[in-house]
């Protein structure tokens, strides 16, 4: 079966008082099975996001108990902060992330939003994936009228809760969904005025803002209000007027790619009704939120986003923007921040993204992308940003694992009188040598007049990468394999029974021994071909770091072709054995082939250079 994984992100109306929040971090931590990857207070929201993860029922469980305590440390008819919030937990979203599917999460939801409601005595609304009607998907028109219209918003038949409990002065309502990934991202300005930063957010979010003309720069607000009247529909986005608002309509849909009905209807403006209403000038990105704040521990404005499908609109892509808004208003982008976690390739799509605009490879090690996102969106401008901590499904390697190994420590162990780690782990280290110095080739090559051979140069560098970390893997992977048929040697065999199971065992490990320096030899013949390309494309001066790089890969494929074999000899499937010798003789054979191809290209491109040198 597959893994149960779910992320849980509640938000509570608690962000300056530590012993508070702990108390509540430390409930949900309490239920086994439960994680606590974040916790990210703020004192000016008065507001602080937890995250946490595991399986979806350890999950429920650990929301369920800081929304319970929440509701007793906190009052909310003393809550003051910055952030819109409607309760002591104010929102509770479920997140699909293994092997569960987003109406997994939204049957959570409604499972916690029963048992709050029933057993707290807290109005509960569902929102996004969970929302019981589609006007409710949208959290903040859920929230509109925060905590202060609560009491009355509980009495408008039209916004009963789904979960319904009396009004509560203390705990407020809470608001429990399912939706993806919400990346929670701030912009910094050099300014203190909040107004700056509200002028861009409104430029940026999905739902944009009242239509202006006139003068517009340097602040939009600046210009005369635009409205809808018979005979007269002007587009919010640029001068066209149409006679008709169909026409508008049309237009909007055809020159903008926009539908101005449903940016009417996200403004809370019926379009059934035009006349006499507000124009409406739709924002830069979908998928986004935002609003402008003045952040006291910083003494600076900050544009607040989320990001409700980073795929879509990517923060570093919202960056760049408000850069560009910001310089127009004689303003400073000083950095930004990510609140809570962000999911790894989010980050890494950023890295990329910032290495390819500054004509840089980005087949590079995953770490270097990483801390180039880091740099490049000064993600460290008003707090620390830990990238370990920071980014949700990280790859990363056992603490205990070989290739976290000083190299001294590791060629020590290899050499005790230990049969693990050998030859199989030594042939995938080779294998990820000769991948590391063909990404070095090529990448020392990108950056020539050429821009179609910096493409191909680029890609042969990520290929090559993604070769190195699988075959850095295979380095544990192939003691690992060696350890459990070792440890199947060591079951009992004192009846029938046990022997045959034993054997079974043993046969089941021979073949993992076997599946794992198999894949080293044919990883290792791809990176073989891959040094062959490097010394093909990158330049003369370097082709001796490819040409050692193919000898690497070759010794690879010998090893990792020697340790099937050696394996073979006690697998009792006679049909399985000669399959396993015909790829094994196959794979030799083009590895062969292969680096008597590159090294006499190699050898002879040398001697062309030396006896160009003696002329």
């Amino acid at each position: 079966m597959s893994r149960k994984l779910v992320e849980c992100v509640p938000n509570i109306s608690e962000g300056r008082d530590a012993a508070k929040i702990k108390q509540v971090t430390d409930a949900i931590a309490a239920v086994p099975g439960v994680q606590v990857l974040d916790v990210d207070p703020g004192a000016d929201t008065n507001r602080t996001v937890i995250t946490l993860v595991g399986a979806p029922e350890a999950v429920l469980e650990g929301a369920f108990r800081c929304i319970a305590e929440a509701a007793k440390v906190i009052d909310m008819s003393h809550h003051h902060g910055a952030h819109p919030r409607m309760g002591a937990t104010d929102v509770v979203p479920f997140v699909p992330v293994e092997g569960v599917s987003m109406e997994d999460c939204a049957e959570l939801a409604r499972r916690l939003g029963a048992r709050v409601a029933k057993e707290l005595g807290i109005p509960v609304y569902l929102y996004e994936a969970a929302a019981s009607v589609p006007g409710r998907r949208n959290l903040a028109e859920v929230r509109r009228g925060e905590y202060e219209g609560l009491q009355k918003k509980l009495q408008d038949p039209h916004w009963a809760p789904d979960f319904a409990a009396p009004f509560n002065a203390r705990a407020g309502a809470t608001i429990i969904g399912a939706r993806e990934f919400l990346v929670a991202y701030n912009v910094t300005l050099n300014s203190a005025d909040k107004a700056h930063a509200t002028d861009i957010a409104f430029e940026l979010r999905e739902k944009g803002r009242v239509a202006r003309r006139g003068r517009v720069k340097p602040y939009y607000q600046a210009g005369e209000l635009v409205f809808y009247a018979e005979g007269s529909f002007p587009c919010g986005n640029c001068e066209f007027t149409g006679a008709s608002f169909r026409s508008t309509v049309d237009h909007c849909a055809t020159s903008h790619g926009y539908d101005l009905p449903a940016l009417m209807r996200l403004n809370d403006v019926d379009p059934a009704n035009p006349v006499g209403q507000k124009v409406r000038r739709r924002g830069l990105f979908s998928h986004c939120k935002a609003i402008g704040w003045y952040v006291d521990t910083y003494r600076r404005a900050q544009i607040s986003v989320n990001l409700t499908d980073y795929k879509a609109t990517a923060p570093h892509t919202v960056l760049e923007s408000a850069r560009s808004l910001a310089a127009e208003r004689g303003l400073v982008v000083t950095g930004s921040e990510i609140v809570g976690l962000v999911p790894f390739q989010c980050l890494l799509a950023s890295g990329r993204y910032y290495l390819k605009a500054m004509g840089k490879s980005t087949g590079v090690p995953t770490g270097d992308i990483l801390q180039t996102a880091v740099f490049s969106m000064g993600l460290a401008d008003v707090a620390p940003f830990e990238i370990e901590k920071k980014v949700l499904g990280l790859p990363t390697y056992d603490p205990k694992a070989l290739v976290t190994m000083p190299v001294h420590a590791f060629t020590d162990e290899v050499s005790r009188d230990t049969p693990a780690p050998g030859g199989g782990s030594i042939a995938a280290l080779a294998g990820s040598l000769g991948a590391a110095l063909a990404c070095m080739v090529a990448n020392l090559a990108v950056g020539g007049p050429d821009a179609d051979k910096d493409a191909k140069l680029i890609a042969l560098a990520e290929r090559g990468q993604v070769l190195k970390d699988r075959l850095m893997v295979a380095v544990d992977a192939d003691t690992n394999a060696f350890n459990a048929f070792m440890e199947a040697r060591r079951l009992p065999e004192g009846t029938p029974e046990q022997k045959a199971a034993r054997q079974a065992a043993m046969q089941a490990g021979l073949k993992v021994a076997i599946d794992v320096p198999l894949d080293t030899a044919r990883t290792s013949l791809a990176t073989l071909e891959l040094a062959g390309e490097a010394a093909r494309s990158g330049k003369v001066a370097s082709i001796s770091d490819a040409a050692v790089g193919a000898q690497m890969a070759y010794a690879g494929v010998r090893g990792g072709i020697w340790n099937v074999i050696i394996n073979l000899k006690d697998i009792t499937d006679a049909t399985y054995v000669a399959e396993m010798q015909a790829q094994c003789t196959d794979l030799l054979a083009q590895a062969t082939a292969r680096l008597a191809e590159v090294t006499g290209f190699i050898d002879q491109k040398l001697l062309d250079r030396l006896n160009k040198v003696k002329k």
